[in-house]
């Protein structure tokens, strides 16, 4: 089953984020989920990933087991160790987690694996996040502004690690308020506005329906339009 939405609807009190989202998702593909703050991006993360349970509606196909997600800020104990987290999730997940070894040298966190998340920064904090969302054989990746506090290098490198996956046949979700990340990694768009899908196409189309060149304006016009 691919995964997807049948008439999603969150609400928090009186405030409804997501109305009625319907779409799905597709093998070796990834999908830029955009929209301006508040418009329910992150939310639809956590209710793809059974953090919050939809007021009705459903997702589907988002096997927990099968996924593997970075969130936009990672919260971790502080007084353990890089080393800690990475034994504790794979004994929890029971997965022999065949990429971690690569992945931390790839993001140099060799002469980190021993210090307390409480001293590490942002940047490495992130850098943990990214081995634990990409350390296993998964066939989906949930990841929520997954550059964000990346130097460049670890940045590009994760780019091409998820390029990477999709090649290999992975779904991947991602939400980034980078647009020039999403440009190069994507090759579908689905903005949402007020918890709607206002539009879904291809990157491609995006662009020349818009007369855009770039993803960041073709955004914009997108913008503009839905609330004029």
């Amino acid at each position: 089953m691919r995964p997807g939405a049948d008439n999603l609807v969150k609400r928090f009190g009186a405030l409804t984020v997501l109305n009625g989202i319907t779409t799905e998702f597709f093998p070796a593909s990834v999908t830029a989920i955009v929209g301006p703050n508040g418009s329910g991006k992150s939310t639809f993360m956590k209710c793809a990933l059974s953090l919050v349970t939809p007021t009705s509606g459903r997702v589907y196909g988002f096997d927990r087991s099968r996924a593997g997600s970075m969130a936009q800020t990672g919260r971790y104990p502080d007084n353990l160790t890089p080393r800690d987290i990475f034994a504790l999730v794979q004994s929890i997940r029971r997965t022999p987690a065949p990429y971690k070894d690569t992945l931390i040298e790839t993001f140099d966190l060799g002469s980190h694996l021993t210090k307390s998340m409480r001293t590490l920064s942002g940047g490495t904090r992130q850098k943990v996040g990214a081995v634990l969302a990409l350390m296993d054989d998964v066939d989906i990746l949930l990841l929520d502004e997954p550059t964000a506090g990346l130097d460049p290098v670890a940045a590009s490198r994760l780019k091409d690690i998820v390029a990477e996956r999709r090649l290999q046949g992975a779904t991947v979700l991602v939400t980034s308020h980078i647009l020039s990340d999403l440009q190069e990694l994507a090759d579908r768009l689905l903005f949402l506005l007020d918890g709607k899908i206002v539009h879904d196409g291809s990157i491609d189309a995006v662009l020349s329906t818009t007369g855009q060149s770039t993803l960041e304006r073709a955004v914009a016009t997108i913008m503009t339009r839905s609330t004029s």
